[in-house]
């Protein structure tokens, strides 16, 4: 059963690798929103 106590998700560097990855696609988003909003009519 010792096993069991062994963690198989690392969570601190989990946190930060979800972190980062939603703050990329915000970023992603916000600019090319920006970019279809700039376009000359």
């Amino acid at each position: 059963m010792k096993l069991l106590t062994i963690p198989l998700v690392s969570w601190e560097n989990g946190v930060w690798m979800i972190g980062v990855f939603a703050v990329v696609v915000v970023v992603l988003v916000f600019s090319v929103l920006a970019l279809m909003n700039s376009g000359k009519k």
